[in-house]
């Protein structure tokens, strides 16, 4: 099997398809465990100030 510039590319490819998806899943993970919820639910309240408002 000859080192051709395809097969470099080829590999290329399929090593980045395989990063992205292994690096999808570890933060699906990370966004679903448990001990994280109530650090994203303290960021969901406390996004606006409480002067914040659609009048202002």
């Amino acid at each position: 099997m000859a080192l051709t510039h395809e097969t470099l590319l080829e590999g290329a490819k399929l090593w980045g398809l395989f990063y992205l998806m292994g690096f999808s899943i570890c933060v699906l993970i990370y966004t679903f465990l448990p001990s994280n919820r109530e650090r994203f639910e303290r960021a969901e309240r406390e996004i606006f100030d409480e002067d914040d408002g659609p009048w202002k």
